[in-house]
């Protein structure tokens, strides 16, 4: 988003204005507004929330209290009421007094609107991300940036904070689902995750649902080398869902099991081969599904071969009859376990010797994203054609800006320019690849510029032109 949408002034003054002039003092003499959410609102938002008070904490030295009860009559102290439009009992009392108009963002993707109504700053959400972004969007604006713990960025002190931004309308962002996949993770980020937090477990990854939402990014490929996400801390993908986090598994890991887990049960399990062991297989999805059933997903169908390689003995057209079987049970599956066979988002990865099978005929139901990915270095390998943006699961794209493999690598290094990034995502988001965008980051570390700008393009790319990109900067 363009910063002019919102603007927080930060001014020293001798003496608080009053709210006619359409001002909201944040903090002021010692003192902080504090922050009112419904104690029946999602618990992500309320967390959010608390984040909130302590980032008024971290710029003014005082935090903002978070309460559930307040009494909004004339007469007590101007505060901050957060809350999701059909969650936050607060909220929906506003809409119901017709002090807010929210017609403009009810019943929308993750929109928000932020105002001042009788002198108190509104942030209301049409859904549970919504709300946290638009709680976010006030931590940014007054100076506390998405990378304040991963890049450990400074935070400037103010002893006065005021809101003068207006009434704003964030509509949905352009691109539905945006994440990163954390990937080629030995030894960094895992040695770094097990140094400081025991492991690569809930407790690492609290801090990048925070940050993923800090950026207004939805959605996550967790590590995958030597860990499972799901098994090795039950309390990760809870978490995930609790912050608002969509869980995903990457290319070649289907129905929700990491790699790992089948590595773990191999000698139980057998073959991965669906075509000599098709009953073990198709438990082994099942379970998957049962277990995360109950958490915000998008699944991955599709099967590839053990490791990471074409499925098979190099037949193509064999391997596409044995991969349409699979996707017929995996689809049974999901049926059998949901009601309905697209009750649940999915994606099929068009990676590597799938997109020759793709070319060739094979394809998946309609409702299933078609993730087109890269070349593995940053350039796109097919824009969308017109009848692929008729489908209904739409469009997605994998693209990386880091590679562990051959003929070359680039981790541990930036080695991707933002106008680079912005021509060949354009290219993708003007060819309706728009549904999906799911980036391979390696160890997060050092990938944070061409992530935050990602991120930030994916809500909107119609907002950063060519010639753009140092300004951004």
């Amino acid at each position: 988003m363009k910063r002019q949408l919102l603007t927080l002034l930060i001014v020293m003054l001798s003496a608080i204005q009053t709210f006619a002039d359409g001002r909201f003092c944040i903090v002021k003499d010692g003192r902080a507004a504090q922050i009112v959410v419904s104690d029946n609102d999602w618990k992500g938002v309320i967390r959010a929330a608390n984040d909130l008070g302590d980032d008024i904490r971290k710029v003014s030295g005082v935090a903002s209290k978070v309460i559930n009860n307040y009494d909004l009559s004339d007469g007590n102290a101007p505060v901050i009421i957060a809350g999701t439009i059909g969650k936050s009992t607060v909220i929906d009392r506003l809409v119901k007094q017709k002090k807010i108009d929210v017609s403009k963002v009810r019943g929308q993707w993750e929109s928000y609107l932020i105002d001042i109504v009788d002198g108190n700053l509104i942030i209301a959400g049409s859904d549970k991300r919504g709300t946290i972004y638009g709680i976010y969007e006030i931590s940014q604006r007054i100076g506390v940036s998405p990378w304040y713990w991963w890049a450990d960025v400074p935070v400037k002190h103010c002893d006065e904070v005021y809101y003068d931004g207006g009434r704003i309308v964030q509509p949905s962002p352009k691109v539905k689902y945006r994440g990163i996949f954390i990937n080629d993770e030995w030894p960094s980020f895992g040695g770094w995750c097990t140094n400081n937090f025991g492991g690569v477990n809930s407790k690492a990854y609290a801090k990048m649902f925070e940050l993923l939402l800090r950026l207004k990014a939805n959605y996550l490929w967790p590590a995958m080398w030597a860990t499972a996400f799901n098994e090795d801390d039950p309390e990760s993908p809870r978490l995930a869902d609790e912050y608002g986090i969509v869980m995903g598994t990457s290319h070649h890991e289907p129905m929700m099991r990491s790699h790992q887990e089948y590595l773990r049960r191999k000698d139980k399990i057998g073959a991965w081969d669906y075509s000599t062991n098709k009953d073990n297989i198709e438990q082994f999805f099942r379970e998957g599904m049962l277990r995360n059933k109950n958490y915000d997903n998008i699944v991955t169908i599709g099967m590839r071969g053990d490791g990471d390689v074409a499925m098979g003995k190099g037949d193509d057209a064999e391997n596409i009859n044995t991969l349409r079987k699979v996707v017929d049970a995996q689809r049974k599956i999901i049926k059998d376990i949901y009601g309905k066979p697209d009750a649940v988002p999915q994606l099929w990865a068009i990676f590597t010797e799938v997109q020759r099978y793709y070319d060739a005929g094979m394809t998946v139901p309609d409702d299933v994203t078609l993730l087109f990915c890269d070349n593995n270095w940053g350039y796109i390998r097919r824009k969308g054609r017109d009848f692929e943006r008729k489908r209904k699961g739409g469009l997605g794209l994998y693209y990386h800006i880091d590679m562990n493999g051959g003929p070359w690598n680039d981790r541990w290094i930036n080695t991707t320019t933002i106008p680079k990034l912005r021509e060949q995502l354009h290219l993708a988001y003007a060819s309706g690849i728009d549904r999906i965008w799911i980036i391979n980051v390696g160890d997060l570390k050092p990938k944070e510029v061409p992530i935050d700008f990602i991120m930030h393009y994916a809500w909107n790319p119609d907002a950063i032109n060519p010639g753009d990109e140092q300004a951004y900067l």
